[in-house]
C-alpha cells in the first residue's frame, strides 16, 4: 500500500508527520530509519505519528521517533507542526489541542498570527528526574572534555537537557563537545546538549545537539531548557527570545511549578507517499 505523508518543518526542524488517525500505522525503527534517511528514505530530523486520543481528556496522542529510530517524549518544534498538520487535515477544527506524548499532556494553541503556542512538561530539576548521575541537585554541575573544566545546568522536560554556556554560538565546540556528551556516562538516557551565548536579558543564541539526530537548525525543547537554565542562573528575565540557526524562537517561564511556553512558527513543506506494508486502514475519524 503506499501510505499518505507530510513533510513538515518549524524553524528548519524538519518531520515527516503521518495520519495515524485514519488509518493503521505501526512504526518499528527500522521503518523510522528508512523514512529519516537524507539519502535514500524522505529525510528530516523526526517523524511525528499522530494516533486517535488514548482517553477522553485528550484529542490525540502522539508518537515521536529520531533519526537513529529511538523513540523519544517530547519535541517543542513537532509538537506545533502536529498541530498544523491535524488542522490541515481536518482532523481537529480547534484552537486548543490537547495531546498526549510520552512526556504527558501537553496543550497547543493556535494564535492569530499563524504561529503555535506549545505549554511543555514541568521542568524537573532533581537528577533522578532528569536523569543525571548526581549525588544532588545544583543551580551548575561539573564535568570536564580533555582535561578541560565545564559548568554546565541540566534538566528535564520529558526528556533530558544539558546547558552549556558559551562566549560564542558560532564558535562553540558543537561538533565535538555534541556527541561526546550526548552518550556520556552522566547521562544513562543520553542527552539533548545546548550551547548558549546570552546577549542580553532578554535574547540569547543557541545550538542544539539532539540525541538521536545531531546538530539541528532548531530545537523547541532545548531553546526552552536553554531559556529556563538562564532564568534560573539569574542571567534573563522571564521572557527570552531565542535565536536558532534556523530562526527565532520565544519562550516565557515564570519559574519553579509552572510549565514553560514556546510559541514559533511551523510550515508545511510537501506531500508525498510511502510504499508501505501496513495492516487494513481504520476508518476515518468522526
Amino acid at each position: 500500500m503506499w501510505l499518505p505523508f507530510t513533510k513538515m518543518q518549524g524553524l528548519g526542524n524538519d518531520f515527516v508527520v503521518l495520519d495515524g488517525v485514519t488509518q493503521q500505522v505501526t512504526m518499528t525503527a527500522s521503518q523510522a530509519r528508512k523514512i529519516a534517511d537524507r539519502h535514500f528514505g524522505v529525510g528530516c530530523d523526526q517523524i511525528l505519528l499522530v494516533e486517535p486520543p488514548s482517553d477522553p481528556d485528550v484529542d490525540f496522542d502522539y508518537r515521536i521517533f529520531n533519526q537513529d529510530g529511538s523513540e523519544v517524549s517530547q519535541c517543542g518544534n513537532g509538537a506545533r507542526c502536529f498541530a498544523k498538520f491535524v488542522r490541515e487535515r481536518h482532523l481537529t477544527s480547534k484552537n486548543l489541542i490537547r495531546v498526549r506524548t510520552a512526556a504527558g499532556v501537553m496543550e497547543i494553541a493556535v494564535n492569530d498570527d499563524h504561529s503555535y503556542s506549545v505549554d511543555l512538561a514541568l521542568p524537573q530539576f532533581e537528577p533522578a528526574g532528569i536523569p543525571l548521575q548526581a549525588p544532588a541537585r545544583a543551580a551548575l554541575y561539573h564535568t570536564e572534555f580533555a582535561g578541560q573544566p565545564i559548568a554546565f545546568s541540566a534538566l528535564s522536560l520529558g526528556n533530558p537537557h544539558m546547558v552549556i554556556q558559551v562566549e560564542d554560538t558560532a564558535s562553540a565546540p558543537v561538533a565535538t563537545w555534541g556527541p561526546y556528551f550526548e552518550r556520556h556516562e552522566l547521562f544513562p538516557q543520553r542527552v539533548n546538549v545546548g550551547f548558549i551565548q546570552i546577549l542580553d536579558r532578554g535574547e540569547v543564541s543557541l545550538r542544539v545537539y539532539e540525541r538521536g539526530s545531531g546538530e539541528t537548525l532548531a530545537c523547541g525543547s532545548g531553546a526552552c531548557a536553554a531559556a529556563i537554565a538562564g532564568i534560573q542562573l539569574g542571567l534573563l528575565d522571564n521572557r527570552v527570545l531565542v535565536n536558532l540557526p534556523g530562526g527565532q524562537l520565544r519562550i516565557e517561564w515564570q519559574g519553579e511549578g509552572t510549565a514553560v511556553r514556546l510559541t514559533g512558527p511551523a510550515k508545511t513543506v510537501f506531500q508525498g507517499k510511502i510504499r508501505w506494508q501496513a495492516k487494513q486502514a481504520r476508518s476515518a475519524r468522526k
